[in-house]
């Protein structure tokens, strides 16, 4: 059986001083490839985007999660590669995640990417981490060599039970009412295939960058549309008068 972890807030007596000011940030090694640096980018963008108008959630990536103030226990952070927490101010500075000064929220939602060098922590002992101390109502992973996506859900008994992929392999992702998926096109000059987000009916869920590049598109479009409405226009016309001015040679002279 494994050792519980202290989950110490400033109430608790044995809790140490708060807030550290002392603790670290990053561990100081880099991201596995520039994909992996992108792909949290474009969930975190593309997500954000979708809920512009929302300022209630907080979205982070490769963020320190402080879920013990124990000092002495050496594992009382992780650092999801994507989270989301539900139901917090959104606009708060945050430079890492400490449950005492977050009222004990943690993530709804935590997304790994895999790699060979993380994939056997990501599917194990961390899986077992946002299970069992974190309480994460849903863990996905993403496996870049495979294109494969698993996930889990919470179950009432706080265990988790596999997601079903639908007939087209995404997930369905109840926390943010979206489906998990893979794309394949160019993202941060990067042509590769991406895990995106998808709207309940099926549309890709867009980064800002797309949604401006779909608007300029849009525009272009409307601009071609309006300048064939008036060629044609002029066109009609210029026939119009060319009838007419034949119409007045042909007529009689009085």
């Amino acid at each position: 059986m494994s050792q519980e972890i202290p989950l110490l807030l400033p109430s608790d007596p044995l809790a140490p001083d708060f807030p550290p000011d002392d603790l670290p940030e990053d561990d100081g090694e880099p991201l596995e490839t520039p994909w992996h640096r992108k792909s949290m980018n474009l969930l975190i963008d593309s997500l954000e985007w979708h809920w512009r108008d929302r300022d209630d959630y907080y979205v982070g990536g490769n963020m320190f999660i402080y879920f013990s103030g124990d000092p002495s226990y050496y594992k009382r952070f992780r650092g999801p590669d994507f989270f989301v927490v539900l139901d917090v101010p959104r606009f708060k500075p945050r430079r890492k995640w400490e449950i005492w000064n977050e009222h004990g929220r943690l993530p709804d939602v935590i997304i790994e990417l895999l790699s060979p060098t993380t994939a056997k922590d990501d599917r194990n002992e961390k899986k077992q981490t946002y299970e069992q101390k974190f309480h994460t109502a849903e863990y996905f992973c993403f496996d870049p060599e495979t294109n494969d996506f698993d996930g889990w859900r919470l179950s009432p008994k706080r265990r988790y039970r596999t997601i079903p992929p639908a007939a087209d392999g995404r997930l369905w992702c109840e926390q943010l009412d979206l489906w998990l998926g893979v794309w394949h096109g160019t993202f941060g000059a990067i042509e590769a295939d991406w895990p995106r987000f998808f709207t309940p009916d099926g549309q890709l869920v867009l980064a800002p960058a797309e949604a401006e590049a779909q608007r300029a598109d849009a525009e272009t479009q409307r601009a071609e549309v309006e300048a064939q409405r008036a060629n044609t226009a002029e066109t009609e016309n210029e026939r119009l008068r060319r009838e007419l001015e034949m119409l007045r040679f042909q007529l009689p002279k009085s």
